[in-house]
């Protein structure tokens, strides 16, 4: 089952310090840019890390909303040079850290020295309980480590000098925020047989498709957007199973969350995500597939989640000119990088739909567990490959010696390979459709992996 408490290291800091850089340092990939698959430009703030055996999630709440589009005066330590909206935008910045962090890396830039906005994010933080790492970025030579000392000043403790952009001092850092993770083991959530996460933009139905499900108000139901603020637990049975369903505040994508509640709310729903077996992405029939729900998708895919497109408010569709076959066709476009998610229609005012909706949920995390015998899985895959070789580059070839499953909950699966560099991103497609032709995984993002044979 999904654990509860796995920690969530957020950093916070002023723009243009390199938090980015740092975010995508530590994953290990330029994850905060886009997504090299077709059909979305996929803004992230989260991810699944693992750093020294321990796994967690890493938000960039510097990228749930810019500090100002103003810049401070750097250098001035006058009354005045920093404004009042910018101060109060830093510490909603910092409120969101402060609320649901394990621990907080505050980054800094080394070149600009401690600015005004490096003292009121650190004043903010010193109020604070939660562990605290200042980073100071850009510390990429010997005078510059020097000056670093400069950040004693901020009352936080000792600072880490780093270069995120060329990999130094980052197992330093690393090694104080892993040291200042929670103590308590990873603990399953209690009861639950399968837990499902409700995620969706704000409005679009989610509390209404709890309290249909669960057969009773559980939560507040309002045509106001963005009522839910924290995430909502509630543990049902259906067909002997019992199924433990969270309601989550509504997720905007990252340049449309406002400060303060809202961004504090976005938090809770990524830790939401990060409980769950599937998530139902829960879309309006009145406005079908905005941007705003790709990029909640890709919150969902980035923790490989089961993922089901449950299209609420269907009893309007004649009304919005929809039928079944349209609409999923306009979900197909929208979200070509989760073209195995189901889609289902829904009304959670009619209460109709819920049937089927439950017994996708149900299939999905069955797909999500799924565990393949192993030789059936070889000869699939390298009978696959004797079909359709991998093309040449130059005078070499990929070569794909062999597959195996390393897990489930997600399907994970290591092929081994000659050179993993000379894998192109078609022919891992390739190799992902050929896996979902044999063997479904119906709403299940695969986790794929290539590696040199002999390579530990």
């Amino acid at each position: 089952m999904p654990t509860s408490t796995r920690p969530l290291v957020a950093i916070v800091g002023r723009p243009n310090v390199g938090k980015s850089t740092l975010f995508n340092r530590l994953v290990g990939r330029p994850v905060s840019i886009v997504s090299d698959v077709a059909g979305t430009t996929r803004d992230r703030v989260s991810a699944d890390t693992v750093w020294a055996e321990r796994s967690f999630i890493l938000v960039d709440t510097g990228g749930l909303a810019p500090i100002s589009k103003h810049r401070e005066d750097s250098r001035s330590n006058q009354p005045g040079a920093a404004s009042t909206e910018i101060r109060e935008q830093v510490r909603a910045q910092v409120d969101v850290a402060i609320a649901d962090a394990d621990v907080i890396v505050m980054a800094a830039d080394v070149s600009t020295g401690v600015t005004l906005g490096d003292r009121d994010v650190a004043k903010a933080l010193r109020s604070s309980s939660k562990p605290v790492v200042v980073a100071v970025n850009k510390a990429d030579n010997v005078d510059r480590e020097q000056q670093v000392y400069e950040f004693y000043d901020v009352g936080l403790g000792d600072p880490v000098p780093i270069s995120a952009y060329h990999n130094v001092g980052i197992d330093d850092l690393m090694a104080r925020v892993v040291a200042a993770f929670p103590q308590t083991p990873d603990v399953p959530d209690p009861e639950a047989d399968l837990t499902i996460t409700l995620v969706g933009r704000t409005n679009a139905g989610k509390s209404m498709l709890l309290n249909a499900l669960t057969g009773h108000e559980r939560s507040i139901v309002s045509e106001t957007p963005g009522t839910t603020r924290d995430s909502v637990d509630t543990l049902i049975t259906y067909e002997g199973r019992r199924v433990l369903i969270v309601d989550t505040a509504g997720l905007r994508r990252r340049g449309s969350i406002k400060p303060g509640i809202e961004r504090y709310s976005s938090l809770r729903s990524i830790r939401a995500i990060d409980r769950a077996d599937v998530a139902i992405l829960v879309l309006d029939a009145s406005e079908l597939a905005t941007a705003q729900d790709a990029h909640i998708a890709s919150y969902i895919l980035d923790m490989h989640k089961g993922i089901i497109f449950g299209v609420n408010k269907w009893d309007l569709s004649k009304q919005a000119g929809l039928n079944k076959e349209t609409a999923s066709r306009k979900v197909r476009e929208r979200f070509k990088f989760a073209s195995f998610a189901p889609v289902c229609f829904i009304s959670a005012l009619r209460e109709t739909g819920l049937d089927v909706l439950m017994r996708t949920v149900q299939d999905v995390s069955d797909q999500w567990r799924k565990d393949l015998p192993r030789y059936d899985l070889r000869r699939t895959i390298l009978n696959a490959v004797a079909a359709h070789p991998p093309a040449l580059s130059g005078r070499s070839a990929a070569k794909i010696y062999s597959v195996s499953q390393d897990s489930t909950a997600p399907p994970s699966f290591t092929f081994y390979v000659n050179r993993a560099d000379m894998v192109h991103f078609g022919y891992q497609r390739y190799l992902e459709n050929t896996l979902r032709d044999a063997y479904g995984f119906t709403g299940s993002p695969l986790r794929m992996r290539f590696k040199r044979r002999g390579q530990k």
